[in-house]
């Protein structure tokens, strides 16, 4: 039954009903409601034979979730950006001994500057750390995410991370089918672990490994990581059996045709696929391809849905790394090795700045025509990164960007500051 529920409470609810028998938490913006949520369920009794642990950061609550995982316990935990940061040698650790551990993500940029809201540079950071990595495009594939997760990190004793946009899914309230119990039950068989600290059987976990197998030991983990593409595809299929939804690893939008291919992941995609559809309006084929397994990622699978007739690919980046770049678009690019479509990265929302539809419209009218550049800063204000560059280097301007929407600029000059020629850039300052 679809009721209407703030996106944390609903995962709340969702996560609950997957019977987690631990969850140690540490409240962080934007993260907060999900856990007094799942507080509340266990103080009551609603959510039975469950513990809730407090503890007094987020590496201990990792560390305890580390603890109980490692004892046999269902065990789940949520953070966001400084929080997941403090977390992460123990990210490590979770992934590399095989503890099944879900946890939520509400994703919220990475200080200084302090910013509370949304991007995905706190999960992006970690893409590295042996985690699967599911990011949900609305609440309602948030919801159905985590029953997923759970089932997904059972099935093959490995960490799952549900990363959900802080605030713009977090905290908005939309109708929302959250699974019914049984339904759930029939799902989420009860977790059998594969690897147990009892008294009664003593074993030695994390124990140090040399050069002489610690290669192998990185190259079984990923063979295992990998085999997520498959068993997700399944369990998916399952799930969909039973509650009537799937949510697909890729999901696409006006596919058929189209020679201009938008490649995003979590809640822009649904604003991109309104921008497709008032293209479309005016006579231009644009489709939107939706990444929910980004770790691992569907190279092959990409590869298949984008058809050799496609002429442009624009991968929308909610994160960047000064002096490396956005880390989404090398994994297309890799999918894609052997085509001819000219690939252009889009960043935009960083801090939770707004991605307007009129924006996204333009753009995606601009890469339809082949006019984007290899990089795209949507909305900057040149003007402000002008004058910022002017005061801290007089005279020397040397911003990679080209911004589609300049706020009282100056004319400017576009002259090329590439330092690495793998990543082609455009860069736009005023003339000397």
């Amino acid at each position: 039954m679809l009721k209407l529920l703030e996106g944390s409470q609903a995962i709340a609810q969702a996560v609950g009903r997957c019977r987690p028998q631990v969850v140690p938490a540490y409240p962080i913006t934007p993260q907060t409601h999900i856990v007094e949520a799942l507080g509340r369920l266990i103080r009551q009794g609603t959510l039975s034979g469950a513990r809730f642990i407090t503890v007094e950061s987020e590496f201990a609550a990792m560390s305890a979730a580390i603890g109980a995982s490692a004892v046999g316990c269902r065990t789940y935990t949520a953070t966001a950006s400084q929080g997941l940061l403090y977390m992460a040698e123990a990210l490590y650790n979770a992934s590399g001994l095989g503890f099944p551990i879900v946890m939520t993500v509400a994703n919220r940029a990475i200080g200084a500057p302090i910013n509370i809201f949304n991007d995905h540079s706190d999960s992006m950071s970690q893409r590295d750390c042996g985690w699967i990595q599911l990011y949900a495009e609305d609440n309602q594939a948030a919801v159905d995410l985590h029953v997923l997760a759970f089932a997904l990190a059972e099935r093959l004793s490995l960490p799952v991370m549900v990363c959900v946009d802080g605030f713009v899914l977090t905290h908005a309230f939309e109708p929302i089918e959250v699974p019914e119990q049984a339904d759930v039950d029939r799902f989420l068989p009860r977790w059998q672990p594969r690897q147990r600290l009892t008294p009664d059987a003593p074993v030695t976990i994390g124990a140090m490994v040399g050069p002489e197998a610690f290669t192998e030991v990185k190259y079984l983990a990923h063979l295992q990581l990998m085999r997520a593409l498959d068993s997700f595809d399944e369990l998916s299929g399952n799930y969909a059996e039973l509650v009537g939804r799937t949510v697909p690893a890729l999901s696409t939008h006006r596919l058929e045709g189209a020679e201009t291919v938008i490649i995003a992941l979590g809640s822009v995609t649904g604003t991109l696929r309104a921008a497709a559809d008032e293209l479309a309006a005016r006579g231009q084929s644009v489709a939107i391809i939706g990444v929910t397994l980004f770790c691992p990622f569907p190279y092959e699978r990409l590869a298949e849905l984008i058809a050799p007739s496609v002429r442009n690919v624009v991968v929308i980046e909610r994160s960047f790394a000064p002096g490396s770049g956005a880390p989404v678009t090398p994994h297309v690019r890799q999918a894609m090795l052997g085509s001819r479509a000219r690939i252009s990265t889009v960043v935009a929302g960083l801090g939770g700045r707004a991605i307007q539809l009129t924006a996204l419209v333009e753009l995606l009218s601009r890469a339809a025509g082949s006019t984007l550049p290899a990089l795209t800063f949507l909305d900057l204000d040149a003007e402000l990164v002008r004058q910022e560059d002017e005061r801290q280097r007089p005279g020397a301007i040397s911003v990679s960007t080209d911004s589609l929407h300049l706020t009282d600029a100056a004319p400017l000059t576009d002259s090329v500051h590439a330092t690495d020629s793998s990543i082609p850039t455009k860069s736009v300052g005023a003339s000397a």
